[in-house]
């Protein structure tokens, strides 16, 4: 059975699989069913470096040259014989980057070089200039170094052949001034996903406009915004659709269409209206799941025809939580990356901590330094509705199910933003 028709399957009988049960899914489960589906985008472009910061790489990139090219100096100072290094030196000439030394070495001579110098031959050590005395043309070594002290060797850094980055690598900033290194000015990534998103819900008002009772200002449209926006992606805003089923149903359709990807906020709880439900059941292949997690317990995942589509919580906090815990790493996957794990790590939280066990729960922290350790602290008040805390803080308090309330001191897993992002 190929994914696509295990989709169709657990859409229509969630019981065709073992262990699946769409009202107790699991953290962990729900991120591996929902990979098992994920193919990158195929389409490729060739850019010029400068505009690549954050794209995958299509193909691996494989250096055409040695780095460095040539033998040269790690450092000022004298080139010389290390057999030669206990009697003065006579100095007989300089190496400057870019303009080597031309000459022969004479027996019992040295030359005096800058750092990237081509190393002349014969030559065999260097001796940084601290360590050596002069008097005229003569130089004494004070502390003579090892043999072949402070040489870069050819191809030491990068060799002629050597695969430098992989295909599925993000391009980070050092990325490009590697690729200049070895003369590349061109690269093949993947092209950006396309990526459309949009919140339901009567009660929703955009920013700008004045608020009716019961009314509250749509929010996650923004937060979607900036998420996708960190990640490099083509976001489309749709704007906020009523709970209609005619617009619903024009505007899923015509995203889908013309989108690798579609996000939605509400609608998916249960006691939300069932339009999106029904819907979603027409049209495509979707699995609703109630996760074992707070934030974010409603989610839904599947297929509008050759586009995912993630139906998320309307809760402010619940939709960045469900977005960074899933989505994220799917959308990495679909553009190409072959990395897509948040990175964590152990640290001591200085704030009791209140959890019952069952559940994973990704409370809101903010990561400090104290002395020569780094801590953490909870920013209060977890509510899913409470925006500001996720504003406040700098990382996810990771607490899995079988962890309960904690005492100040314990030791917690976090996962800072500047990865979650």
């Amino acid at each position: 059975m190929n994914n696509q028709d295990l989709l169709q399957q657990l859409a229509n009988d969630p019981s065709c699989a073992d262990d699946y049960d769409p009202n107790a899914m699991s953290v962990t489960q729900a991120r591996q069913y929902i990979q098992q589906f994920l193919s990158p985008v195929q389409d490729t472009e060739t850019m010029a470096i400068k505009q690549t910061l954050g794209r995958m790489l299509a193909a691996p990139v494989v250096s055409g040259i040695n780095v460095p090219g040539h033998n040269n100096s790690a450092m000022d100072g004298f080139a010389f014989r290390h057999a030669e290094a206990n009697q003065p030196l006579t100095l007989a000439g300089t190496a400057f980057a870019g303009n080597p030394f031309t000459g022969v070495l004479p027996v019992g001579g040295c030359v005096k070089i800058m750092t990237g110098a081509v190393i002349p031959p014969g030559v065999d050590t260097v001796v940084m200039q601290e360590h050596t005395h002069s008097e005229g043309e003569l130089v004494s070594l004070l502390k003579i170094p090892a043999f072949g002290a402070n040489i870069r060797l050819t191809g030491e850094d990068i060799a002629v052949g050597q695969t430098v980055l992989a295909r599925g690598h993000q391009i980070q900033p050092a990325d490009m001034g590697l690729l200049a290194s070895l003369g590349i000015a061109e690269v093949q990534v993947y092209r950006r996903l396309k990526v459309a998103f949009f919140s339901t819900g009567d009660e929703l008002v955009s920013v700008g406009q004045p608020l009716q009772a019961g009314q509250i200002y749509d929010s996650n449209r923004y937060s979607l915004w900036g998420m996708l926006q960190a990640l490099g992606v083509d976001a489309h805003d749709l704007g906020n659709v009523a709970d209609d089923p005619q617009a619903l149903e024009n505007t899923l359709l015509e995203a889908a269409n013309t989108h690798d990807v579609v996000i939605s906020s509400g609608g998916v709880s249960v006691g939300e209206a069932d339009f999106m439900k029904q819907l979603l059941a027409k049209h495509g292949q979707v699995l609703f799941w109630k996760i074992n997690m707070k934030p974010g317990r409603p989610l839904a995942y599947g297929k509008l025809g050759h586009s995912h589509y993630f139906g998320l919580p309307g809760n402010p906090v619940s939709t960045m939580v469900t977005f960074y815990q899933f989505v994220q790493a799917a959308l990495k996957s679909l553009m190409g990356a072959s990395a897509v794990d948040q990175p964590s790590f152990k640290v001591e939280c200085v704030s009791a901590i209140r959890k019952a066990p069952g559940r994973t729960e990704f409370q809101r922290g903010i990561l400090f330094k104290q002395g020569q350790h780094w801590q953490v602290k909870t920013t209060g008040e977890q509510g899913s509705g409470m925006l500001s805390s996720m504003s406040q803080a700098n990382c996810f308090i990771v607490l899995d199910e079988a962890t309960g309330a904690l005492a100040a001191g314990a030791m917690v897993e976090v996962q800072p933003f500047s990865g979650a992002c």
